[in-house]
């Protein structure tokens, strides 16, 4: 299975506290910090809360 890449491009600040919890449980502080999260439906859910906030690419 394939792992993906979360990227913050944009803050989260002035969004809703759940779009910044969500940032935070996913491991990103700042922008431009990057962690990388196994492939799974959770992981596919919190980054439809926040997809205006990250990019995402898969690797290998």
């Amino acid at each position: 299975m394939a792992d993906l890449k979360i990227t913050q491009s944009k803050s989260g600040v002035g969004g809703k506290q759940y779009q910044r919890e969500t940032l935070r449980t996913l491991g990103l502080k700042r922008i431009g910090d990057s962690v990388t999260r196994e492939d799974q439906p959770e992981v596919r859910g919190m980054l439809r809360t926040v997809a205006h906030l990250v990019t995402v690419e898969e690797v290998k």
